[in-house]
This record gives C-alpha cells, sequence and structure tokens, in this order.
C-alpha cells in the first residue's frame, strides 16, 4: 500500500502542464537572476527570467545566456507591462513633475542616512517607466527564442498578437477575478493567480480566496497559483484549488545562485510573513517588500504620499542606486512575499526544489 501511495503522489505532481511542456514538475520560478532561472530549468521547474529592470541589449544578452544553461529545456521572460504610462522615455519630463515637497523629503533621507552620491547610474536613476521602453524590452524579447512571454500588471493585446505570431506561450499575472476577461480577450495561453501574499507588485485578495476564482472565471485556460507559495504543502493545496501549478518568487532570493546582498539576504533570512509590507514607496503601485526603515520612513508621519507610477521611481531612482551601491544596510530592502518565513538557510536552486517535492509528495500520501 505504501508503494501505491507514493505512486500515487508522484503521478499528482505530474500535472497537464508538466505534460504540455514537457517539465518534471510543475514549480514555474520567477527571478531577476539569470543562474537562478537557469537552475530552476535545469532542476525540472520551468524559469522565468524578470526582465523589466533591463535595457533591451541586456535582455538578449541574458536571455542568451540562460539559453547557453539550459539547452532545449523550456524558460520564459517576464515584464511589467502597466497601462496609463507616458509614450516617451523622457526623464526631464518626468522630473518637471515632481512636486518639491517630494524631492526635499528624498534630500532629507539622503542627509539622515549619509547616503552618498552614486558613482553611476542604473536603471532605476535612468530609465522611464514607459510604452517607448516596454515596446523596446518587448521586442528583444519576441525577437530571443524564449518558449514563454509573461506580462504582468497589464496584458497589452498587441503584444500577446505578436508574441503568439512568434511561436511563444503567452501567460499573464493577474490579481483579481476582472482581470481575467482581459487576459481572455487578448488570448492568453496561461494565467498566474497572483495573490496578496506575493512579493513585489501585487493586490488587495488573499491567494486562498483568488485561486479558485480565477480558476473557475479562467474556463480552459490553465491557471497557476502564487502568492506567499513556498513549502509543498502549499503546492498541494494549489492543485486542490484548482490550479495546474504553483508560481515562485521569494523562495529564491536566499539561494546559492542569487548571490543577492549579504545585507538582504540576512533580513531575509530573519523575516517572518509579518515582516513583509505593502508599500507604493518602490514604484508607485503596491508592491510587498522586506520591511526596513525605507518602507517605515515613507509611512512616518509627516511623510509626503509616494507618487503614481513613474515618477514615485524618477523620484526616489538616484537615492536608491546609492543606497544599493553604498550598501546603506537600514534602507536597503527587496521585494519579497510572505512565504518568506521558508527562507531561514542559504541553499541551491536544486536543494529548493527537492524540498518542495518531498514536501509535497508528503502531503499528498498523508491525504490517501
Amino acid at each position: 500500500m505504501g508503494a501505491h501511495r507514493n505512486h500515487g503522489a508522484r503521478s499528482a505532481l505530474q500535472t497537464a502542464i508538466c505534460d504540455r511542456l514537457g517539465i518534471q514538475y510543475p514549480i514555474f520560478g520567477f527571478s531577476h537572476s539569470v543562474e537562478v532561472t537557469a537552475a530552476i530549468t535545469n532542476a525540472g521547474g520551468f524559469g522565468v527570467y524578470g526582465a523589466t529592470r533591463d535595457m533591451p541589449d541586456a535582455i538578449s544578452a541574458r536571455l542568451a545566456a540562460i539559453r547557453s544553461m539550459v539547452g532545449d529545456r523550456p524558460f520564459g521572460a517576464d515584464l511589467l507591462l502597466p497601462v496609463g504610462m507616458a509614450d516617451k522615455n523622457d526623464w526631464a519630463a518626468a522630473e518637471a513633475e515632481i512636486p518639491e515637497a517630494h524631492k526635499a523629503f528624498v534630500r532629507y533621507l539622503k542627509q539622515k542616512y549619509q547616503v552618498p552620491d552614486p558613482t553611476g547610474k542604473s536603471f532605476f536613476s535612468s530609465v522611464v517607466r514607459s510604452n517607448e521602453l516596454f515596446e523596446a524590452q518587448a521586442d528583444a524579447v519576441l525577437k530571443s527564442d524564449v518558449d514563454l512571454f509573461a506580462s504582468a500588471i497589464g496584458t497589452p493585446p498587441h503584444m500577446i498578437e505578436r508574441a503568439k505570431e512568434s511561436g511563444k506561450l503567452t501567460l499573464s499575472l493577474v490579481g483579481a477575478p476582472k482581470h481575467v476577461k482581459y487576459a481572455k480577450a487578448a488570448g492568453v495561453d496561461l494565467l498566474v493567480a497572483q495573490g496578496y501574499d506575493a512579493g513585489g507588485h501585487t493586490g488587495p485578495i488573499g491567494t486562498m480566496s483568488l485561486v479558485p476564482q480565477i480558476v473557475d472565471a479562467a474556463g480552459e485556460i490553465p491557471v497557476l497559483a502564487a502568492g506567499g507559495i513556498a513549502h509543498g504543502r502549499q503546492v498541494v493545496a494549489s492543485l486542490a484549488l484548482g490550479a495546474q501549478g504553483v508560481w515562485i518568487g521569494t523562495v529564491w532570493l536566499t539561494t546559492e545562485e542569487h548571490r543577492l546582498n549579504r545585507h538582504i539576504v540576512e533580513k531575509l533570512l530573519k523575516a517572518g510573513s509579518a515582516d513583509t509590507v505593502l508599500t507604493r514607496s518602490h514604484s508607485g503601485k503596491t508592491c510587498r517588500v522586506v520591511r526596513s526603515a525605507w518602507s517605515e520612513e515613507w509611512e512616518a508621519e509627516g511623510a509626503p504620499r509616494p507618487l503614481a507610477m513613474p515618477y514615485q521611481q524618477v523620484l526616489i531612482g538616484e537615492l536608491l542606486t546609492g543606497v544599493m551601491e553604498h550598501e546603506i544596510e537600514p534602507l536597503m530592502y527587496e521585494g519579497a512575499g510572505q512565504g518568506v518565513a521558508w527562507c531561514n538557510e542559504v541553499s541551491t536552486v536544486a536543494q529548493v526544489i527537492e524540498r518542495l517535492v518531498a514536501e509535497a509528495r508528503e502531503a499528498l500520501a498523508a491525504l490517501w
């Protein structure tokens, strides 16, 4: 009977999306690291590279590097494509829209924490999120040989159409049932139901409540569950909610392959679920990050309300670049979901996937 139970646990993890994509486990891993993305794919999952912080030339080079590491195994790329942004990537024009009171608050933070000027520019201090940027980034992804094109925050129909024409699988992340109709109209192949628990840009509905609603609204479109998922029991729960797999981000931040800044890794290793906060101070849209003096300062009495995207990034870009370059520890932070509670030690990507799979099999076996 034990062998029968174990076999059942293995087969339950081999979902339809695994068969469709030729992957071993229904674990989709999102990361801004080339090495992590490749390692997820090579360990039997499906790596998705977060390209939204890269310029087009860098996107092309990094996707090519991932391909060289994974061979013909599948992987994808993800872009933030919010609607309502300016048409042009015009830093001076965006900067001119920033109120003086907000500039004064940033100067106050710079002085209080003694942040030196950065020695160079970063994505955050030189580029405005704009339709011009999004089109150039999408061009780079679509001209590459990635297997999947993922869009977050928005689902531009013309980009989905171009991706499908280029033979790529398309995916959209959604945070509310009302978003499904737009994704369906655009013709996406896969949906990620991303709950409130998630790191980065996220919405107001908890993962357990959101996933079955998205599954019902999606119809024939396969759904992946996201938001706070960092344990195998949550993988099994996601399958029970109707998802065909999971989309995971936070657990990769403390892997050896990521080589994230040591101060941030220390914060993540110590953090529990309650040590992540939703803030608009990063981008102007609600974003879950690990708690730091940065988020606390923006929530403090007398602090100005963060500006809307893309102006918040233009406001803080140079300061944030200086904080990261010079390692001003109190102000350092990273997007992280409530699943950070399971980030208790530094391990390899393969070890994380092995742990998730072992935990999931144990949970499945216990059900039968």
